[in-house]
């Protein structure tokens, strides 16, 4: 019996291996077959902007006819926009907007007054969520919400807060996100088809500590494994909130929604 080399694709595998070994020796790395980065450019914009339309026109048509362009918020100076892409193609496969309260108050705060524990601590809000559909479209969820805690690592922040309409806020529960209004919910201005939402908030500086207390099934995906195809915070050239004046501070989202 003729014994079968292995192909191109695997010896590629054992060549990236041997050079994550070198440069993050003890570390498990797994490589993706896309890369999530920061926005850069219009023609990246573009791109994300068009993941989100179609991801909340699966859910809310009338309210994603308002989202075929770009919004004032992309292109501020204190948010980023994140962007998953295809290595195959380079097709965009999900994003996400992230906002600090450094310079100027959350989106959320136009429609909700926030209780005093959470009103004056470092904060990040995240929105714009959208993945396409299809296979990866779990993978890619996940990834995304890793790379806010790359981003978090990266910049530092106390709280990450987020908008989530029922049932998605149950969602957020499971993995430890908190109710800031205590079972109240808030209809966002514009108003997203007057859907009431619940504002939620994560504690980021006790992730690792809070998801080993509850024994989470996510503790090693989000804290142990490494993902060298998330770029964020290193992209030269790129948008980031790390060196703005008013933000030393980002998020960390942990959390698993097709959009928000």
């Amino acid at each position: 019996m003729l014994n079968q080399r292995p192909s191109v694709f695997e010896e590629l595998k054992k060549v990236d291996a041997l050079v994550d070994a070198r440069s993050e020796p003890g570390r498990v790395i797994e490589r993706l077959p896309f890369t999530v980065r920061v926005v850069q450019s219009e023609e990246d914009l573009r791109k994300a902007v068009h993941v989100r339309y179609s991801a909340y026109a699966r859910h809310m048509p009338l309210f994603a006819e308002a989202l075929k362009n770009p919004e004032e918020d992309d292109t501020r100076s204190d948010v980023v926009v994140l962007l998953a892409e295809s290595k195959l193609d380079g097709s965009a496969l999900g994003t996400a907007r992230l906002q600090t309260n450094q310079a100027r108050p959350l989106n959320m705060e136009r429609s909700v007054e926030l209780p005093n524990w959470i009103r004056n601590q470092s904060m990040i809000e995240v929105r714009r969520f959208g993945i396409v559909g299809g296979s990866q479209g779990g993978l890619v969820k996940m990834i995304l919400i890793k790379a806010c805690l790359r981003f978090c690592e990266i910049n530092n922040i106390e709280w990450a807060t987020l908008a989530a309409r029922p049932p998605l806020n149950r969602t957020y529960e499971k993995i430890l996100f908190r109710d800031i209004l205590d079972g109240e919910t808030f209809v966002p201005r514009p108003a997203a088809n007057n859907v009431p939402h619940h504002a939620m908030a994560f504690d980021v500086e006790n992730t690792r500590l809070r998801l080993t207390e509850a024994r989470h099934p996510l503790l090693n995906f989000f804290c142990n494994l490494h993902h060298p195809d998330i770029h964020i915070g290193s992209t030269p050239g790129g948008k980031s909130l790390q060196n703005h004046p008013q933000a030393s501070h980002a998020i960390s989202v942990m959390g698993t929604v097709a959009q928000m």
